[in-house]
């Protein structure tokens, strides 16, 4: 009798297909691994405090914050650079949104895609997008709910007419 010794298959990123598609995952950069800030980084942290803080109270997501500073004023990583996370900046000078962005993105891609419906009533193509959408935003309040990060009692104030 023979015996097969079945090694388990190691799952890379290529093999992960997204949730809602039969698409393939895209290869990313990898951050560094080094914990210090570049030598060539041109900001104290200090300064790269300050350039937060002045955007925030400008009105800009937090996404777009870590964007600018890595664009314009050549900051790769805010927690290499000040040892605390962006939000926990943002955080700590009350300046961190109410809502998780991702959470607001969905329920604002949710709101435009109902206006959609009301006046395309026969779109059935956007209405089943439209519940996979509102599938991702309950999976993902359930979680930020379980780790406190939005209130227990949060309501995503949506119409659910999908006839």
């Amino acid at each position: 009798m023979k015996f097969i010794i079945k090694f388990p298959r190691v799952i890379r990123k290529e093999d992960m297909a997204r949730m809602h598609s039969r698409k393939r995952g895209r290869s990313q950069s990898i951050r560094p691994l080094s914990k210090t800030p570049p030598p060539w980084v041109p900001l104290a942290p200090d300064e790269v405090e300050n350039l937060v803080i002045k955007m925030a109270k400008e009105g800009m997501r937090p996404s777009m914050i870590g964007t600018v500073l890595r664009d314009s004023y050549g900051v790769p990583l805010v927690r290499s650079s000040t040892g605390k996370r962006l939000l926990k900046l943002l955080k700590d000078n009350n300046l961190a949104p109410e809502v998780p962005e991702d959470l607001a993105n969905l329920i604002e891609r949710a709101r435009r895609m109902h206006i959609h419906l009301a006046k395309n009533r026969s779109d059935r193509y956007n209405r089943h997008k439209l519940q996979l959408v509102e599938a991702k935003i309950h999976r993902l309040l359930k979680y930020y709910k379980r780790i406190g990060a939005v209130p227990s009692d949060f309501q995503v104030k949506s119409m659910y007419t999908y006839a």
